[in-house]
């Protein structure tokens, strides 16, 4: 568990992580680096996380 929500458990209330940077964190669980995983699509190159993410080291000490 990371970060905390409200009393009603709707919102986020500290420590928010975008989707993206939770993908990349569970990639480097994996031992994956996701900027090096790209698939090609329309004549576009696109990584797993799309084009952002960042591993949230806090969750990782």
């Amino acid at each position: 568990m990371y970060g905390t929500t409200d009393e009603y458990g709707v919102d986020v209330a500290t420590d928010s992580v975008h989707i993206h940077d939770f993908h990349a964190t569970i990639l480097h669980l994996m031992g994956l680096d996701h900027t090096k995983l790209t698939y090609r699509h329309s004549g576009r190159d696109y990584w797993l996380t799309d084009v952002a993410g960042n591993v949230v080291k806090e969750v990782l000490t």
